[in-house]
């Protein structure tokens, strides 16, 4: 089956959060079989700051920021099995919606696929005329990466036909455990980009514990940091290329993880940080959110802050031992339930059964 899937980026992970959970899915659905187009618009400099070559298991096809050149690409959707419209494309989302419903032929299975539903959600009921809100009656159903049964709900008290979250995981051949490398040394790592819904609580659960901890090191990596105020026992090193991320997430005694304000206080919505960090072995401290031990067992295979105090007192009493520990059997979890090869099988099962059924409807 064919599938054209529209999204920010899949080659690169600049202000893209969203890549490495399209990576891994996507490779796990090319296993299966599947014939993947990813079509990206060259925005906001991710093609010139690519972290992986497009990969053999999926066409990537690269348009230019203008309308002309997506209504071009979206005419393709009109020969794949499977559409596929993700949020957060990055230019003229709206219109591509459109256009890519517009071209998907009879019989083919129309998809909204929302990396960030607590955020898109919001949105939507902030305005009752939104595009999305209306294309919901032409779309068959909508996919989410997180977010549990509140998203599930939300999304259909609102027309959507069906929602169905499918969770982060772990990619084994791209997250995996690798030797330490003094360049990420520190007692506590956190990486991710400077985003309005994420900076108060990086003070909070990051800087503002740096600025109490004076003996300890803390690393920071991500974009958009570097007028950011902050002790000097933070060393800041900017944009990490996915190609460090393991190296990143083990060398540091503890990663943490601080989810955006909106899936924090949504719940059921793990970053795809925390499976990385999970497969690389990493010792990993998380902010709060409902649904935690869904997918790791708290004070075994992750640690849980709900402020900034508790993660001062969780790294007074970390030891290099316990660190150990806790990241091994964080590795065996995620291995054991939670790869992307394990969330393969769910859309696998989803696309057969709906493409299966409109089959026999038509005979």
């Amino acid at each position: 089956m064919k599938i054209a899937f529209y999204g920010s980026s899949l080659v690169s992970a600049y202000w893209n959060g969203a890549a490495t959970y399209y990576r891994g899915l996507l490779r796990a659905l090319a296993a299966k079989g599947y014939d993947i187009t990813f079509y990206e618009p060259d925005v906001y400099d991710r093609q010139k700051n690519r972290d992986i070559d497009p990969p053999d298991w999926c066409k990537v096809v690269v348009y230019d920021g203008t309308v002309e050149a997506l209504k071009a690409v979206t005419a393709d959707a009109g020969q794949a099995d499977i559409v596929v419209k993700a949020s957060g494309v990055g230019f003229e989302d709206d219109l591509l919606l459109e256009e890519v419903l517009r071209a998907a032929k009879p019989g083919a299975l129309k998809i909204f696929w929302d990396v960030d539903a607590p955020a898109t959600l919001a949105e939507l009921r902030a305005a009752p005329e939104h595009p999305l809100r209306k294309a919901l009656a032409d779309i068959d159903m909508v996919l989410t990466y997180g977010g549990g049964d509140p998203v599930v709900n939300a999304y259909r008290s609102i027309g959507a036909a069906d929602c169905t979250p499918i969770y982060n995981a772990l990619d084994p051949e791209t997250h995996h455990p690798v030797a330490k490398d003094l360049r990420f040394a520190a007692d506590l790592g956190f990486l991710g980009n400077r985003l309005p819904d994420r900076e108060a609580r990086v003070e909070r659960f990051f800087l503002e514990p740096a600025s109490r901890l004076r003996e300890q090191t803390f690393l920071l990596g991500g974009s958009g940091w570097q007028d950011k105020s902050m002790s000097p026992n933070v060393n800041y090193i900017g944009h990490v290329s996915t190609r460090d991320h393991n190296a990143f997430n083990i060398t540091p005694k503890a990663v943490l993880n601080i989810s955006r304000a909106s899936m924090a206080e949504n719940g059921f919505s793990p970053a795809t940080r925390v499976f990385e960090a999970a497969g690389a072995g990493a010792c990993l401290i998380t902010d709060y959110w409902k649904g935690i031990e869904l997918f790791l067992k708290p004070d075994e295979e992750v640690l849980v802050a709900r402020d900034g105090q508790d993660v001062v007192d969780l790294l007074a009493e970390l030891t290099p031992e316990r660190a150990k520990t806790m990241g091994e059997k964080a590795l065996a979890r995620v291995l054991a339930e939670h790869t992307y090869a394990h969330r393969a099988e769910k859309v696998d099962a989803i696309f057969r059964a709906r493409l299966g059924s409109r089959m026999e409807a038509a005979e």
